[in-house]
């Protein structure tokens, strides 16, 4: 594992530029709007963070398994992979990799079972499809995508120090660790290093909690451009969450998203 950020993987290979992304996503944006699926990245980051609660993971290897995810459709279209499969084959993969320990498969299966049929009922009318060997081969093809690229980085560690600097506040921590989950659902993981991702929700928890901390900032030696455009990513996520109504939408948008041609019967 790299000691530290700006030489490992993540920092070289997996800081991505917005118009290669835009770029990539150029066939599923010629079906889907901008914001159609943008939700749809949102219900499946959702997907993931229930089923890493249920099985009683660190947040740590949720957030992980989540950037893996959006790492994957970052350099492929949605038509790849049903991202109801590669969902839980991130979390299973980052359980390992951040040293939780294996999930057994068959916990792993009738976990999602339970999760896709009692949570989200009403995005799948059927139930979860997929089984041990459909996870294992998917696993082949997620590690193959991710160039073996497996440590992430989270704004976890670097926002306990940076509150910790402020003068430990427990309000303030809740709030700013709570805005950088949320951060999940937006693409600030692909493309800006996790220090500035804790700067930019932190800056977003004093604005809420109005603590005034200007001067402190200011003192910051960081590119505050970019933590604006953090903080705007993260901003608009609130603002597209007040009129998403998912389960209302999220059927058909599923039905609308490119897909997969389905697998060989076995």
């Amino acid at each position: 594992m790299a000691g530290n950020f700006w030489q490992s993987s993540h920092n070289q290979q997996w800081i991505l530029d917005k118009q290669d992304l835009v770029r990539e996503r150029q066939h599923d944006l010629a079906i889907l709007t901008d914001e159609e699926y943008q939700k749809i990245f949102i219900f499946f980051s959702s997907v993931i963070q229930t089923l890493g609660e249920q099985l009683k993971l660190r947040q740590q290897v949720i957030a992980t398994a989540t950037v893996y995810f959006k790492r994957f459709y970052a350099r492929n279209s949605l038509k790849c992979i049903d991202p109801l499969l590669l969902a839980p084959t991130c979390i299973f993969l980052a359980s390992k990799v951040e040293e939780f320990g294996v999930i057994s498969n068959t916990r792993l299966i009738s976990t999602c079972q339970t999760v896709i049929k009692n949570k989200f009922g009403y995005a799948y009318s059927q139930e979860f499809p997929y089984r041990t060997n459909h996870i294992l081969e998917c696993e082949f093809y997620l590690l193959e995508n991710l160039d073996c690229c497996l440590i992430v980085y989270q704004p976890y560690r670097p926002l306990l120090q940076l509150v910790q600097d402020i003068g430990h506040e427990e309000q303030l921590l809740t709030l700013a660790w709570r805005i950088v989950n949320d951060s999940l659902r937006t693409d600030v993981c692909l493309l800006y290093p996790p220090y500035q991702i804790a700067i930019g929700c932190l800056g977003i928890a004093c604005v809420i909690l109005q603590k005034d901390q200007k001067t402190w900032f200011a003192e910051l030696n960081v590119d505050l451009e970019k933590i604006q455009e953090i903080g705007k990513n993260i901003m608009n996520l609130f603002e597209l969450w007040k009129t998403y109504d998912e389960k209302k939408e999220i059927q058909g948008l599923l039905g609308k998203m490119p897909k997969p041609k389905p697998p060989p019967q076995r």
